[in-house]
């Protein structure tokens, strides 16, 4: 292990190191992940310095002996109840300043960070087949879980095609549709709370997640961590006629609203499902997202490879398989 590479943890991120941090993840994620769009530099300040829903953040950036910044590692540490005993782990290191020992060095870091803060599973993602994957599996990270990420271009003929909008026109008898930008409306915020809860049933794997118990509070403050990053969340929501929120999508919009965006959150609560409500409000925010953003032309989502209810929605709207990464879990060592 070169002895010329330096771990530094970092305590209020400065821009400095905030740019150095931006360029260790572009020519990472250009290297791993041809075709990811990278984060703009304002968005990894943001990722840095704002406040993290129902966790905190730890962070180390890796120099040569020269001050150029080879590698970095962010430790997303949970701290909500039924997942206080979860981390999180990012790890890049730039490819030309691989196999000197960076990347071991910042595992070693945010190693030690997990047994102080009393994790202990920490979690990993990684490109699948990819050197992460590799990296992670000599040190003792196992295979948990496998994500089909998919696209649907906005852009392509046959998007804006009659099936999909009759998807969005179509009557569902007692139930009806609403939307808001941001902090969901006082009116609805139990409701939607409830409905949350609805995502504890996700496919995990072999992850050992926990889950988490959504209140007004939690869906208020997760609006205002997106917010203050400078980001966008779109809400379109099933009502149903008794006022349960009978299901929901999230989209996410970079600040900038460049050309690609995340999907978030969706789900149908238990009793409610069976009734198409999943491919309603997914197509119904392609339709929202086309009037009120017309330079959006991508929609990433990711899902459970054994999630086939999902998948089958997807590809329903069009949603096409483009790449995979996969969920790793390291049971912490004492020592």
């Amino acid at each position: 292990m070169s002895t010329s590479v330096h771990v530094h943890p970092l305590q209020r991120v400065s821009a400095a190191e905030a740019a150095a941090w931006h360029q260790v993840v572009a020519a990472s994620t250009a290297h791993d992940l041809p075709g990811v769009p990278t984060p703009d530099p304002g968005q990894i300040h943001a990722q840095l310095t704002g406040p993290a829903l129902g966790s905190h953040r730890l962070s180390w950036l890796a120099t040569g002996a020269d001050g150029v910044p080879v590698g970095v590692a962010g430790l997303r540490v949970f701290t909500s109840p039924g997942q206080d005993h979860l981390a999180e782990l990012e790890l890049h290191v730039a490819p030309a300043h691989r196999r000197l020992g960076a990347g071991s060095l910042l595992l070693s870091a945010a190693l030690a960070a997990c047994r102080t803060e009393n994790r202990r599973s920490l979690i990993a993602t990684a490109a699948a087949d990819g050197p992460g994957e590799a990296f992670g599996a000599r040190r003792g990270f196992r295979r948990a879980l496998t994500l089909d990420h998919l696209m649907l271009r906005l852009d392509e003929d046959g998007t804006d095609r009659a099936d999909l909008l009759r998807i969005a026109d179509a009557e569902h008898p007692g139930y009806r549709l609403t939307g808001w930008t941001g902090t969901v409306p006082d009116g609805l915020a139990d409701a939607f709370a409830a409905a949350k809860n609805a995502m504890n049933d996700m496919p995990v794997g072999d992850l050992d997640y926990g889950s988490v118990a959504w209140d007004a509070d939690r869906v208020r403050a997760m609006a205002a961590v997106v917010a203050d990053r400078g980001d966008t969340l779109l809400t379109l929501a099933a009502v149903h006629d008794d006022g349960t929120l009978a299901g929901y999508t999230e989209i996410l919009i970079p600040q900038g609203v460049p050309p690609r965006v995340q999907q978030y959150d969706t789900a149908v609560v238990p009793e409610h499902r069976g009734h198409g409500l999943g491919l309603w409000v997914k197509a119904a925010m392609v339709r929202r997202l086309r009037a009120e953003y017309p330079g959006v032309v991508e929609i990433e989502t990711d899902n459970a490879d054994d999630n086939v209810h999902m998948l089958a929605v997807n590809h329903g709207l069009g949603f096409r398989s483009y790449r995979r990464t996969r969920e790793f879990q390291l049971d912490v060592p004492a020592n």
